[in-house]
């Protein structure tokens, strides 16, 4: 699997999925989450308000994936993962790992042959972004994808870019 760094905007990238740094309530919110529902359309948010009654009542638990069609996206997928926060106390860094691994698996269930991750957890939920960096590349070096060819981790700025590159 090749790992390759991008700055840009994860909304515009031309890959099979791309992976939502989610809230728990998947209604969207800022940040990458508040950009992909508003690239993606209002579709998207109609398929999280189905995915909230029909499979998580109470929210999608902090570590897991789900995901939905891209809708307006130039991806076919949106997996939507919710990484833990650091100032609520959400201090396991195997909830990061999983947001990371449990994502990729997804992808490559969905057969997704290229991903584009944003540095979960490393903006408004307040975790180091080179312990976000470690933890990103780690596990999806970890993961054993069959589908999956190219993930790409596409960074909103040149010095997490510079982050991530030191962790790969």
């Amino acid at each position: 699997m090749k790992i390759d760094i991008v700055t840009g905007d994860i909304t515009t990238r031309p890959v099979d999925a791309i992976v939502n740094a989610a809230n728990s309530s998947l209604l969207g919110g800022g940040g990458v989450d508040g950009a992909i529902h508003l690239a993606a359309g209002p579709e998207l948010l109609e398929a999280c308000q189905e995915l909230r009654r029909r499979d998580y009542r109470d929210g999608l638990p902090v570590g897991h994936a789900v995901a939905t069609p891209g809708f307006r996206l130039p991806a076919r997928w949106v997996i939507h993962t919710v990484g833990p926060n650091w100032h609520a106390g959400q201090r396991d860094p195997d909830l990061l790992r999983s947001a990371f691994f449990e994502s990729l698996i997804l992808a490559d269930s969905l057969g997704a042959a290229s991903v584009a991750f944003p540095a979960i957890s490393a903006g408004i939920y307040g975790w180091d972004p080179r312990v976000v960096a470690r933890t990103a590349v780690d596990a999806v070096r970890e993961a054993d994808t069959q589908k999956v060819e190219l993930v790409e981790f596409v960074l909103f700025s040149e010095d997490m870019a510079d982050v991530f590159v030191a962790a790969a």
